[in-house]
């Protein structure tokens, strides 16, 4: 009887393991950044707040500094499978949904709070967007990752009206960025981040578009000593998840991933704008810092304005319904 019930005990026990092994199911990221940064310590709180709801069930694992992908590989990977969430530039998606770069068409929002109501979670706009970028990759938006508002940067002149831009090289990192540069009679040069310093250094463009946090962490005003703070663009991240993994997982860990995405993406917008704020107050003892008045202001928008029928005309129906929804939830 003794070895009968010990014989049944580890029977019990082998059949358990499995069970025990699937009830903890492990969530790997690919990040673009450290995970010092913004974006990186974004995910961690979203880990935090996941592994914690979760009772450990849900394990995160972060890859950041493009361990295992470069930026623009996240869309494939996450929507392929190949790794089961990422965070990525939302310009990254444009090969597949060129709508997304409605956020890059300069002066669309008219100030902040009306850009938060534009891409908040459930808006006609942001729904639109993420729906097609499901459909069309099969990576489903989790939440926006916000990253700060594009400026300009010069040498010796200091940008105050359009017609400073005519005739120059600018350094850009996005199409409708190029065509905004285009429409203010400059010309486009596409240029990732990590160039910049070397690119302003040796002269090769005489202008650049960036965010404030890139213009301190880059230490650009080294090189350049005129920022223009436009704001005419956003420049958001994504963080994305495979659709067939997040629909594999119970109903409560979906709600879960769903309410942390919330959570997270508010407190890292409300971040970031502080920060840039902050940022930009340090910058002007170390450059010429040009605070448009709204004369001017309406006289950049003005300059660029052919850019959003252009997006709308190349883009199509989609592009032209996420304008309409943009602009009835708080663009100009």
């Amino acid at each position: 009887m003794k070895l009968l019930l010990r014989n049944l005990l580890v029977t019990a026990a082998l059949l358990s393991a499995p069970s025990i092994a699937a009830a903890e199911t492990t969530v790997r990221v690919t990040l673009q950044l450290p995970e010092t940064h913004s974006l990186g310590q974004n995910w961690n709180r979203f880990k935090d707040i996941v592994e914690e709801k979760s009772n450990g069930e849900l394990k995160l694992q972060l890859f950041p500094s493009a361990q295992l992908y470069k930026d623009n590989q996240v869309p494939e990977a996450v929507g392929s499978g190949a790794i089961e969430a990422g965070s990525a530039f939302l310009g990254r998606f444009a090969g597949s949904v060129p709508a997304v770069d409605v956020v890059s068409l300069p002066f669309f929002f008219k100030d902040e709070a009306a850009l938060r109501v534009a891409i908040a979670t459930g808006s006609s706009m942001r729904t639109l967007l993420d729906d097609a970028i499901l459909e069309e990759t099969g990576a489903r938006v989790l939440w926006w990752q916000a990253f700060g508002r594009n400026v300009y940067l010069s040498k010796s002149t200091a940008l105050q009206v359009p017609d400073d831009v005519r005739g120059k090289k600018v350094r850009t990192y996005g199409k409708v960025q190029g065509w905004t540069v285009e429409a203010l009679g400059g010309a486009a040069t596409l240029m990732s981040g990590s160039k910049q310093f070397l690119a302003y250094q040796q002269g090769a463009v005489d202008i650049g578009m960036t965010g404030v946090s890139a213009v301190n962490s880059r230490k650009l005003y080294e090189v350049m000593d005129s920022m223009t703070l436009t704001f005419d663009s956003v420049i958001e991240f994504v963080a994305v998840i495979n659709n067939d993994f997040f629909e594999s997982l119970s109903a409560e860990n979906q709600r879960i991933l769903v309410e942390a995405a919330a959570t997270v993406e508010s407190e890292l917008r409300d971040k970031i704008y502080a920060q840039e704020a902050a940022d930009v107050e340090e910058l002007r003892s170390k450059m010429t810092v040009v605070d448009l008045t709204t004369s001017e202001r309406d006289k950049w928008q003005d300059a660029t304005s052919s850019v959003i029928d252009r997006f709308m005309s190349e883009v199509g129906p989609t592009g032209e319904a996420v304008v309409k929804a943009g602009l009835a939830e708080g663009g100009q």
